[in-house]
């Protein structure tokens, strides 16, 4: 490969790293913010959220479009041509993040204001875990960090563990039935958290991947 033709690989991997850094900001941001509207019962913010997810869509979009012209054109191998593909990928589990973030605001605006919540506060500390774990694990894969993206693999444990320490508390709470169409948002929105921090795992095993070209995969672990 000549130095000119070098140079533009490099610029459209440059480009594409760009575009998923923002798409990582924008789903953190809406991660945040979505746990935070639940909190506040903030509808207004759970709106902005929705509306904000075409933005993200876009930039999914705009990633492929990138891809397919620096292949095209620049006809990358051994590591870009794995950075290349990798970043399609990893764009793609950032919009599936963005949704998971949608499919709280969109909870926030079904709960409207009713009751309070007795088991709320698990919540926060599942959010700001998930949202961690997908700034890391876009971090290893911009970085070729493979330490910071076993790291990443490993504390998808702990969410887990947090979402299961979730349900129990809150199938004890809905013992009163007053309380069941609560506790069952409750439940859906750590189910979306805990479906972020398994995404961000995804995002930790392919950014080995595109490091290294080893395929490593999580250890899963049954189920409490």
């Amino acid at each position: 490969m000549n130095f000119q033709k070098r140079s533009l690989l490099e610029k459209d991997i440059d480009t594409l790293n760009q575009t998923i850094q923002q798409m990582s900001h924008l789903v953190e941001q809406s991660t945040d913010q979505a746990v935070q509207a639940l909190l506040e019962r903030d509808g207004e913010v759970a709106r902005q959220i929705i509306n904000q997810d075409a933005q993200v869509n876009g930039l999914r979009y705009q990633v492929e479009k990138l891809a397919l012209q620096a292949i095209a054109t620049q006809q990358p191998m051994a590591g870009d041509l794995r950075a290349i593909m990798t970043a399609v990928y990893v764009a793609l589990e950032l919009e599936r993040i963005g949704d998971h973030a949608v499919n709280i605001a969109r909870l926030v605006l079904r709960v409207g204001a009713d009751g309070p919540f007795t088991s709320l506060y698990k919540l926060p500390a599942m959010a700001q875990r998930a949202r961690d774990m997908v700034h890391e694990a876009v971090l290893a894969f911009l970085q070729r960090d493979e330490d910071l993206a076993r790291l990443v693999m490993a504390d998808d444990d702990r969410i887990d563990a947090r979402y299961a320490e979730l349900i129990r508390e809150t199938l004890q709470d809905m013992r009163d039935d007053d309380y069941i169409p609560r506790a069952t948002t409750l439940l859906l929105v750590g189910q979306n958290l805990e479906r972020i921090g398994d995404r961000a795992t995804n995002i930790a095993e392919r950014a080995i991947f595109a490091a290294s070209g080893v395929v490593e995969e999580a250890p899963s672990e049954p189920y409490p």
